[in-house]
Order: C-alpha cells, then sequence, then structure tokens
C-alpha cells in the first residue's frame, strides 16, 4: 500500500502540493489521530489560535468541504464530535512512520538486526530525502520518531559488523545522549583499541565524578576484551578455505552478532548447505583471542574426552580453564546430539564467558541456545558458484541461461550445485539440465577433498534419513506427496506432531510462519529423495488415496475457505493443483468438485484468466457425471459456477456443460455469492437477467447486474455496462470485500473506456485498496496498471511515470508482456509531453517486440502503432504494420468470442486508416461503420481520436455501411468483417503500397 497523504517532508496528496496553512493544519490534526480523528472544538481552537472567525463552526465546515475537494469526499467522514481522515495508516506518512518505528524496536529486540535495519530506513525514507527530518506540518511532531529511528539505525549497522557506516550516527547519538550505554558499547567496538580504551576511561571517570558508579556489566566486559588486544590470537583447528565463501556475507555477520549477546549458537540446516563452511569462516574472523574448532563427524561417543583431548587437557574443568573467555565450535553434531548438548550445558554452566558455536541438522534443545537456520543460497548466487565451479572443472564458456535453469532444480545447495558444476568435466550444461530428473544418479563424484558423506548427494540425504527412527521414515515418504508443503493439520492426516518436530529438528522440513499459521516445507531433493523410498516401500497407491482424502476433506468446507481470504486457499495452491490432475486423470467427481471449487475461488479473485480457461475446459466434463454426496454438493456448486461464469467472461455465452451440472443440483441460496451467480447464469434471457438485477436481496442484485454490465458490453452498449456496474455497487454495499472489489474494478474499466478521468481513477484505487487486502496480489497488480492508464487519460503523466517505475521493479521485463505494456505507455507519456517522435519511435518498438506472438494484446499493439503514426501523419514509417493488418483481421475474427470484439473493432479503426491513407474513402467509411458495431476501445486514445475523420471520409458510404451492418448478430458481424477484407486485402498487398498515397485535404483529415 503506497503513502497518499505526505506531512512529514511536506504537505501533498498523491504528490501534489497542498497550499493554504490552515488546509495543511486540517490535515495535520486529522492524521496525528486516524482511528479517532478529531473534535470540531479542538480543530477550531488550533486552526484559529489568534482570533476565531465570526461563524466558527461555518468556517471550519467550508475548510472541510475544500478539503474534500481536495482529497475526495469519502476520504473525511464525519464522527459524532468532529472529523476524521477514512485512510490506512500505511497511506499516511506520519501514521506509517511510526509502524516502522515499533516493528525496528521489535525486530531490534528479537535480535534480527538485519531487518530492524530494513525497518528503519524505511522509516527514515518518510522523512525528507536529504536524511532531514523534513519540513512538513507533522515533521516537529514526529521529531522524537525520527531520533529513535536513526538510533535503532546506527545501533543495527554496527551489530550486523558495518562499523565504518555506523561510526558517524553512533557518534552524534553519544554526543546527545552520553549516558546512553548501548550506544556507546557499539561505538567502542567498532573503534580501535586505542581509541575505545581512552573513550572508555573518559567516560568511567565522568560518570564516577558525577554519579560515583561504574559503568554497566557490558561495557566492563568489553574493556576488559580491549586490555587483551596485544595477546596474540589462537585458532586451533581451523582450515584456509580452498575458494571464496560465496553467499555467505550476510550469514556470517548474523552468525557472528548472535555470539555477541548468545552464550550458545546453533547453525542448523540441511545436509549440504555449507554449515561447516560457515563456521569455519565464523570462527577465523571471531573477535575472541581463542578459538578451538572440533570436528565431530567421526566421533562415534565419547564427545567429551574429543574435546578435551583437541585442548591437550582432561576433563571438563580442563576444557573451561583451557578455553576460558574463547570461543569453541564444534561441528556436525547431528548424530551425538544427546552427548554434545550434555557438554555445552556443564560448559555453560562452569563458565561465564565462554562463547559455544556448534553446526547440526538438529538443535541441541538448550534454554541457553539461539538457533539460526542457514537458508539455503539464493538464485544469483547458485548460478554465480556453479559457473565459477564448472569453469575450475573444464575452462570453457558456462552460458547464463543455462546456469540458472540448472540451479533452479538445486534447491539452493552449495553441495548440489558443486556437484552438478563437477559434472561440466564430461557434459555441456544442456546435457546436465536434461539428467537432473536422476538427480541422484547425476550428482556424485564430488572432488577428492569433500568428506565421504559429501561425494554423492544421494549419500547427504542418506545421512539424515538413517539418523530418523521408523515412523519418522514412513512419515517422510507420505509427506513428500505434498509439493507445496503442508500445515500441522494436514501433517495430522498422515501422521503425528511428535513426528513432525523430529522432522523439523533433523532439518528434513523447513519451517515457515504465515498469517494461518505454521507450514512445513521438503526441500525438493529431500521430496525426491522420499518419493524414491515411498516407491521401494510399495506405499504410493495407498499415499496418493489420502492425500486425494485430504484434498477432499478441504473441499467439503470450502465454504468457511470462501469466507475467509484467499489466502488460505493461495497457501494450499500447488497441493490442490496436484489433486485437481489426479482426480481429472482418475475421473473422480469428489476430488475435482473439491479442488476446482477452490482453485475457482483463486483464480477468480487473482484474475488468472488462463487459468480458469483450463479448468472451465476439463472440470465439467468429470462433474457431468457425478453425483455429489450431502457435504460436496455446495463444492459442486462452486466449481460449477466458476467454469460458467469464466466460460461467459473468456469465450462468450456457452456454458452449456457446467449448466447442466447447475440444474441437477439443490436449489442454491441467492444470498451467497456462489448461489446467486448460478441464478443469475440460470436466467432465461435478458428481461429475466434484468429482473434480477432489482431483487431485494443485495447479493443477488449485485451479481445480476455484474453480469448484464457484461451482456450490454457485448452489444456494444457502454453507458448501459456502465450503469449496471454502478447498481451493483450500490446494491453490494460493504456485504463482501471481493463483490466490493469486483464492483469497483468493473465500473473503473468501463470508466476507462466510456469517461476518462477522476471516476475511473477513484474506482481503480479502491478496487485495488481491497485487492491488496484480500491478498490478491496479481489483481492489485493489474489495478496498478490501470492506475497507469487513468493518470494516462487525466494528462497526469508525472504520476504515471512515476507508478509505471514502480511497476516495472516488481515485474521481470525479459518477459514479452510486461516489458511491452511498459513501453506503450511510455510511448504515450511522450506523445503527452510533446515528443512525438520518441512516442511514435516506442510504439515501433511494441509492436517489432511482439512480431510473431500473435493473440489479442499483439494485435492492439499493431493496430495502435498504425493509428497513433496515421494521427502525426508518420504512415511511411509503419507500411509494413499496415500491410499485416488484414491477415492479422482475418485469422482474429472467425474464432472470436463477444469478448474479443473491441479488439477486432481496433484493427477495423486502424484498417480504416490505412484505407484514408491510400486514398480508397469509402472503403474506410464502410469499415469504421462495422468497427462501431464490433466496439473499439482500447486503453490507449489513438482508435476513438481517429474515428471520426474516417466516418468524415465518404458520409453516404458510411450511412449505407450503419443501415447494412445494424440488425446484424455476432455470426453475422463476423462474416461482414471477413467480407470487407478484399482480396488484395488478404494478399499481404501484393499490389499496395507501403507507404500512403496522396489524397484530399491532407492534414486536415485526421485530428491532431
Amino acid at each position: 500500500m503506497t503513502v497518499e497523504l505526505t506531512l512529514l517532508s511536506r504537505a501533498a496528496w498523491r504528490g501534489e502540493e497542498i497550499t493554504g496553512a490552515r488546509l495543511r493544519g486540517l490535515l495535520a490534526l486529522l492524521a496525528d489521530d486516524l482511528e479517532t480523528g478529531c473534535g470540531a472544538g479542538r480543530l477550531i481552537e488550533q486552526l484559529w489560535p489568534d482570533e476565531l472567525p465570526e461563524h466558527p463552526a461555518k468556517a471550519l465546515q467550508t475548510l472541510v468541504s475544500r478539503a474534500r475537494s481536495r482529497l475526495g469526499a469519502a476520504v473525511i467522514e464525519n464522527t459524532p464530535t468532529g472529523y476524521r481522515l477514512v485512510l490506512d495508516p500505511e497511506q499516511v506518512d506520519s501514521s506509517a512512520v511510526l509502524l516502522r518505528a515499533r516493528e525496528a524496536e521489535r525486530c531490534a529486540r528479537s535480535g534480527d538486526h538485519a531487518a530492524a535495519l530494513a525497518a528503519a530506513e524505511r522509516g527514515l525514507a518518510l522523512f525528507r530525502a536529504d536524511g532531514g527530518p523534513g519540513d512538513g506540518p507533522l515533521s516537529v511532531a514526529r521529531a522524537a520518531t525520527f531520533r529513535s529511528l536513526g538510533r535503532t539505525r546506527a545501533l543495527a549497522l554496527a551489530r550486523l559488523g558495518r562499523a565504518a557506516e555506523a561510526a558517524e550516527p553512533l557518534t552524534a547519538l553519544a554526543a546527545a545522549d552520553p549516558r546512553d550505554e548501548e550506544v556507546l558499547l557499539e561505538l567502542l567496538r567498532g573503534q580501535a583499541p586505542a581509541a575505545a580504551l581512552a573513550r572508555y576511561e573518559a567516560y568511567r571517570r565522568a560518570l564516577r565524578d558525577e554519579l560515583g558508579i561504574d559503568p554497566g556489566p557490558a561495557l566492563r566486559a568489553l574493556h576488559r576484551e580491549l586490555l587483551l588486544e596485544d595477546v596474540p590470537p589462537v585458532r586451533q583447528g581451523l582450515r584456509h578455505e580452498p575458494n571464496e565463501l560465496l553467499g555467505r556475507d550476510g550469514d556470517l555477520v548474523e552468525v557472528t552478532a548472535l555470539l555477541r549477546t548468545a552464550r550458545v549458537v546453533s547453525v542448523v540446516g540441511a545436509g549440504g548447505l555449507g554449515k561447516t563452511r560457515l563456521a569455519q569462516a565464523v570462527g577465523r574472523q571471531a573477535r575472541q583471542r581463542l578459538v578451538c574448532f572440533v570436528e565431530l563427524a567421526g566421533v562415534a561417543g565419547d564427545v567429551e574426552t574429543e574435546v578435551a583431548s583437541s585442548l591437550g587437557v582432561a576433563g571438563v574443568n580442563g576444557v573451561v580453564e583451557a578455553l576460558g573467555a574463547g570461543l569453541l565450535v564444534l561441528d556436525n553434531c547431528e548424530h551425538v546430539i544427546g552427548e554434545v548438548a550434555a557438554l555445552v550445558r556443564t560448559l555453560v554452566e562452569r563458565s561465564a564467558e565462554l562463547r559455544v558455536l556448534t553446526t547440526s541438522r538438529a538443535p541441541l534443545g538448550l534454554s541457553s541456545e539461539s538457533v539460526y537456520p542457514l537458508p539455503e543460497l539464493d538464485l544469483p548466487t547458485s548460478v554465480e558458484l556453479f559457473v565459477q565451479r564448472a569453469r575450475a572443472a573444464r575452462p570453457t564458456a558456462v552460458p547464463a541461461e543455462a546456469a540458472e535453469g540448472i540451479c533452479r532444480n538445486l534447491d539452493g545447495l552449495p553441495l548440489a550445485v558443486e556437484l552438478a558444476a563437477a559434472r561440466n568435466r564430461t557434459m555441456s550444461p544442456a546435457e546436465i539440465a536434461r539428467r537432473l530428473d536422476a538427480r541422484f544418479e547425476l550428482l556424485r563424484g564430488g572432488n577428492r577433498d569433500y568428506p565421504e558423506r559429501h561425494r554423492t548427494l544421494h549419500a547427504v540425504i542418506d545421512w539424515s534419513w538413517r539418523l530418523l527412527e521408523a515412523d519418522a521414515q514412513r512419515a517422510m515418504r507420505a509427506l513428500s506427496v505434498f509439493p507445496g508443503g503442508f500445515d500441522s493439520a494436514a501433517a495430522r492426516f498422515f501422521t503425528g506432531d511428535a513426528v513432525v518436530e523430529q522432522l523439523v529438528d533433523q532439518s528434513l522440513l523447513k519451517v515457515a510462519d504465515t498469517a494461518d499459521g505454521t507450514r512445513f516445507r521438503m526441500l525438493e531433493t529431500v521430496r525426491e529423495f522420499s518419493i524414491a523410498r515411498r516407491e521401494e516401500a510399495g506405499e504410493t497407491a495407498a499415499v496418493e488415496q489420502r492425500f486425494l482424502d485430504w484434498a477432499r476433506a478441504l473441499g467439503a468446507r470450502q465454504d468457511e475457505y470462501l469466507a475467509g481470504s484467499v489466502e488460505t486457499i493461495r497457501v494450499e495452491e500447488d497441493n490442490l493443483v496436484r489433486a485437481l490432475r489426479y482426480g481429472l486423470d482418475l475421473e473422480d467427481g469428489a476430488t475435482v468438485a473439491a479442488t476446482a471449487a477452490l482453485l475457482g475461488a483463486l483464480w477468480l479473485t487473482d484474475s488468472q484468466l488462463t487459468r480458469l480457461a483450463a479448468l472451465a475446459a476439463e472440470v465439467p466434463g468429470v462433474l457431468a457425471h457425478f453425483r455429489p454426496p450431502p457435504e460436496l454438493v455446495e463444492a459442486t456448486r462452486a466449481a460449477a459456477v466458476w467454469c460458467a461464469v469464466i466460460t461467459l467472461l473468456v469465450r462468450g455465452p456457452d456454458p452449456v456443460h457446467a449448466v447442466a451440472v447447475l440444474r441437477r443440483l439443490p436449489p442454491p441460496d441467492p444470498g451467497t455469492v456462489v448461489g446467486a451467480a448460478q441464478l443469475a447464469l440460470g436466467a432465461s434471457d435478458e428481461q429475466a437477467l434484468k429482473d434480477l438485477c432489482d431483487s431485494d436481496r443485495p447479493i443477488l442484485a449485485g451479481i445480476a447486474n455484474y453480469g448484464y454490465s457484461y451482456l450490454a458490453e457485448y452489444t456494444n452498449d457502454l453507458v448501459t455496462a456502465l450503469r449496471a456496474a454502478r447498481r451493483m455497487l450500490t446494491h453490494v454495499g460493504d456485504s463482501d470485500p471481493w463483490l466490493r472489489a469486483l464492483a469497483h474494478s468493473r465500473i473503473g474499466e468501463l470508466c476507462l473506456q466510456v469517461e476518462p478521468g477522476e471516476e475511473a481513477y477513484r474506482h481503480i484505487d479502491a478496487a485495488l485498496t481491497i485487492a491488496e487486502q484480500l491478498g490478491a496480489w496479481s489483481s492489485a497488480a493489474r489495478a496498478r496498471w490501470a492506475l497507469v492508464l487513468a493518470d494516462l487519460q487525466r494528462g497526469a503523466f508525472d504520476r504515471a511515470e512515476e507508478s509505471l517505475e514502480r511497476l516495472a521493479r516488481g515485474v521481470r521485463l525479459e518477459d514479452a508482456g510486461p516489458k511491452m505494456v511498459d513501453l506503450c505507455t511510455r510511448a504515450e507519456i511522450r506523445r503527452g509531453r510533446g515528443d512525438v517522435d520518441g512516442g511514435l519511435a516506442l510504439w515501433r518498438e511494441a509492436a517489432a517486440g511482439l512480431a510473431g506472438a500473435g493473440g489479442l494484446w499483439a494485435a492492439e499493439v499493431q493496430a495502435v502503432a498504425v493509428l497513433a503514426h496515421c494521427r502525426h501523419e508518420r504512415f511511411d514509417q509503419v507500411g509494413d504494420l499496415a500491410d499485416a493488418l488484414p491477415g492479422t483481421l482475418a485469422s482474429l475474427v472467425p474464432g472470436a468470442p463477444a469478448a474479443y470484439f473491441r479488439v477486432c473493432g481496433v484493427l477495423l479503426v486502424a484498417l480504416a486508416a490505412v484505407r484514408i491513407e491510400r486514398g480508397d474513402p469509402a472503403a474506410a467509411a464502410r469499415t469504421i461503420a462495422l468497427a462501431e458495431r464490433f466496439g473499439f476501445l482500447s486503453a490507449f486514445a489513438p482508435p476513438a481520436l481517429f474515428a471520426p475523420s474516417a466516418r468524415d471520409a465518404d458520409r453516404p458510404a458510411y450511412a449505407a455501411a450503419v443501415a447494412a451492418y445494424a440488425g446484424l448478430d455476432h455470426e453475422g458481424l463476423r462474416a461482414a468483417a471477413l467480407e470487407l477484407l478484399s482480396d488484395s486485402d488478404r494478399g499481404e498487398t501484393a499490389a499496395s503500397p507501403t507507404g500512403s498515397r496522396p489524397r484530399p485535404g491532407r492534414g486536415t483529415t485526421a485530428p491532431r
């Protein structure tokens, strides 16, 4: 959610300056408490402190009216005592900054210094860009927050090992508050020993002279460390690394920071993650004067004796005495975890200053322990590691795309990446990628300096597998059926909680906290290993049947899922897709109904039209033969409704199979979204649907109006379509957030076509807000693109460009679709600013980028590019695009459903422009008349702007064509379009020039 109201750095609404001291003051007072607002009495007292106006209440009302006209009437609402802003805290910078400050402090307290730094910097960014507190009306009121964020940031920088960056802000903080020992501690740690000792002594004397006390224990402990700086450090058991440690800088900082505050730190993770190498790196740069590294992989039992002998002493007391305030690193503890835990507990009890670092696939389970789950490498680092090691194996070029494709399937495990890279000696990257389906056979034969258990990927996983008890191994075989992870309830469907805890402890399951609770996930490598063990055990059929039972149980509760956030469905999406595929293959109606009901709701919310179209194509055929038991009636109804709705929206009015399924079910509840949708779908004709539009049941009336708006749009009656969409919003009110978002979105998209301007922006913005609240990120992204277009239509080019920059950072611009949308929008921004040549060049680039891509979007870009050039008399630059228009139209029209007619109409407008350019005004007039029957509304302006000139090209021909096309249905319009395309048009213009032909009135026909 973006900041709409700015009151810290300046006073602005949606980026536009707010002038007027009292107006700024009013907004500041209301923003200071978004929940309750501000009473009228206090507003009057604060806004007119020196002299009250003659009629204070009326003056305040006038000021509020000015604010509403500036921000929108719905943004300021009346309260019983005054007024309040109807804005989320994230939409107001002065409230958002308080959230960031609380987040930063919470993260700092929990030891997550990277998150604390990020939150503090996001908060400070809400103030002035130059780092100052700002000049807005609430900057003074938030001065303490500004200082708090600065302090949190400086401390986080220091604790993350970024001493050089922390030095200046820490020095300033220490000068402002000399008694802040937390700040002083980090400042001393970042200084040279001599300077730190001098500063400590000055502080100690001042404290003794003024208060008669000594510094706190943390400062005294640091002082003792500083006094030992001249003693040569001892590093026992540490090895120099054979090559660069990639991608672990952040982990190195985090673990080092944890060792400052925790007595025991355990680096925990799956085999092959690089725990040992990280521990070695931590030991080499540790601040302790003595570091002892003990490798336990080959130790069978007596851990205490192994540690003591590595130090040349006997017994626990000897270990404590030898280590003193040093660091003990115990590596590979998982197979002797009990013995290690007992030793470490004793060491911690007998020494106040000793620190212990362990690496293991399971934590020790001690109260003194802080666990650091080591994450997998991110994709860029995995690619860098693969390329580096592959070139070391055979010095040849490694294509980045091939490396990325390989690494996407290696779970970010450094060992797996290195084993794959080693195969480069005898295979090309393409061969390696192809053979990853048999990864355990492929990834073997590592370097000779690897431990035996790391010579193959299979050996790494097998090491952990053999440490499991039989019931845990059985659980791994069963739970591997979930491709998308699972929650505790799903785990209990297969096994017990205690077993899951054992798998987590052994780092065979990853744990993630979500809004709906804890979820567990296997790395794909571990999952494939477990699947292979399941097949060996002959359990696959039974496990998959149990998986389908789980999916059906989920679908039976679809009403409670649909009543909540789609996030509860989204987290199970991969699992539901797998279950749906099993169900379709088996023609299992119960599974298909259960999964399609949930997936359809999710994909409708997310506007995943392609996936919905596939659902509508496959699901009704299975449901047609399914007689649902009572617990699955509503799931079957929902699945059939989603299929029917998407068929209507995408393919045109023929959802026969889905409607047939619905007719066999008991009557629906018109008070639910699904029930209301079924009744609207079952309307016998247009009048029956209009009757439902006036129902006294709000949800039914809302859904019916939604459907009627599309029916009107298909007949090119956009005014009626917009009226129905507005009625939908009136009916649904606050009944259902998803329906409200749907109504706002529908009004917004129609306003973009019929009444461009503020209303379109307002409704799309409302839809965006609800979509974000629902977690419908795909729909939210679509709404953000629509907001860019709304700004474009309003002439707000700066705001459109800013929004475009933010969107561009959130998409992969190498993907053709988003890249071309970006180019087309930038083309219109340039044209709107007067840079015609630059804008047209971008239109040509966009059309070229989509050449041969096919589909509606490519066709629309081709047509609008031609129209934009015609409008500015640059037709000679797009002759090749113009030549291709008839072929594009001829391929699109025959199978185009009514929902696609507007793109056909845009192509017809472009064809009319070409015919004017090439001296055939009568054909142009006939073409535009047909385009008007198809509809030709585009996200971009040129089609609508060019139409009048095409009508005027030959008025008699236009009038005759209008009469001829008036009574045609959709099939008749398709036939008319194909007939309109002449033989020469279809033949890619063998006789047509690619430039323009002189014509009467050149330069005056096309509007500028």
